[in-house]
């Protein structure tokens, strides 16, 4: 290296001048975004590709705005290829076992041939915004079963803690061959009855001693179900499972049917004996066969079709109504005011739309 060339050779973050030349400036090199083949993608995951579906999902979820249309592209391009499977929604009060539930359940359907997908509602760290549940690790055997793709899914603080992209998720799920989807929820309040709105059945995990629980159970939560399993009924459990489940019985004549012309389902299973899983199976497929003869079937994906529509219209209008410039600065200001006490919460709102 000459003696020219050595004084302009400059370590990163120290500065050099060299016959009064000015002060290097470090050159800032972004590397441009190479465009997703759509095409490919597409293929890719059409073709089973479980790397690629999570890459397609993943470009789904993205918030860049580049990501964002292709993600839109791509989801248009498998939209025929769509709407196959079977969509089952679980949920479960605290302790019902739900994830050895999906594991046990969702090994059967694979030894029956099915392909089986889980996208587990995980609840988002406050302060990461990342998983916390760690769905692979709680579905150990489940995640290593080659016709099995298990995605946890962040709720990231939306509504009752279901992530905004669950639907579409669920859709490339579908156009990679999954012809069974199993949406876990986290089981908090409204999750519930978002979930209920995307799938085909709904399916609640309970347990023994139903008189004190259904005292604090809420009603309508009961009759978003579909079918009511009373879980790990295995043991010395046997006999109470058998009378927690006549319990249900009784109960479920009392409450409006989650399904117009299906009565609710009241059963027991233990995954920890493999038991009962087979008739869960088998009331989901007398459901399907059912709905597919009233028509019940067509019209409840129609609904949830038009319910993603109308959601995304509110999501798009709390988007733009925060992307207004200056409107988070105003909203912030009026919370001080209302707060203090200087403006009722109508008035603010008032102020706010003006």
């Amino acid at each position: 290296m000459s003696d020219h060339e050595s004084a302009l050779f400059v370590q990163p973050g120290v500065k050099a001048v060299h016959d009064g030349m000015e002060p290097m400036k470090r050159r800032k090199f972004v590397k441009k975004r190479k465009p997703v083949d759509i095409e490919q993608l597409a293929t890719d995951v059409k073709s089973g590709s479980k790397l690629h579906l999570a890459k397609a999902i993943t470009l789904l979820e993205s918030s860049n705005l580049e990501d964002k249309v292709e993600g839109q592209s791509l989801l248009k391009t498998l939209l025929s290829y769509t709407g196959k499977s079977i969509r089952i929604g679980i949920t479960g009060v605290p302790g019902a076992g739900k994830s050895t539930f999906i594991e046990t359940f969702g090994k059967m359907l694979i030894d029956a041939g099915h392909r089986v997908a889980v996208l587990a509602i995980d609840p988002s760290s406050s302060i990461t915004g990342g998983s916390i549940l760690g769905d692979k690790t709680r579905m150990e055997e489940l995640s290593r079963e080659p016709k099995a793709f298990i995605r946890p899914s962040p709720s990231a603080g939306t509504l009752g803690g279901v992530h905004k992209k669950t639907r579409e998720t669920m859709l490339l799920c579908e156009a990679a061959g999954y012809d069974v989807i199993l949406i876990e929820t986290v089981g908090v309040g409204q999750s519930e009855t978002i979930v209920r709105g995307m799938v085909d059945f709904f399916l609640l995990l309970v347990l023994t001693g139903a008189g004190d629980e259904l005292q604090g159970m809420k009603k309508g939560i009961m009759e978003l179900a579909d079918t009511i399993v009373v879980h790990k009924a295995d043991g010395d459990n046997v006999r109470n499972a058998k009378k927690t489940v006549a319990e249900y019985k009784q109960m479920i004549h009392l409450l409006q049917p989650a399904t117009p012309k299906w009565t609710t389902k009241a059963m027991s299973a233990s995954s920890y004996e493999r038991k009962g899983l087979d008739k869960i199976w088998t009331t989901i497929e007398e459901f399907r066969l059912q709905g597919l003869e009233n028509g019940g079937w067509n019209t409840r994906r129609n609904d949830q079709t038009t319910d993603w529509f109308k959601a995304m219209i509110l999501d798009q209008l709390v988007d733009d109504f925060y992307g207004t410039p200056g409107k988070k600065e105003t909203v912030a200001a009026l919370e001080k005011e209302i707060l203090k006490g200087e403006l009722t919460v109508a008035q603010g709102i008032e102020q706010l739309f003006k």
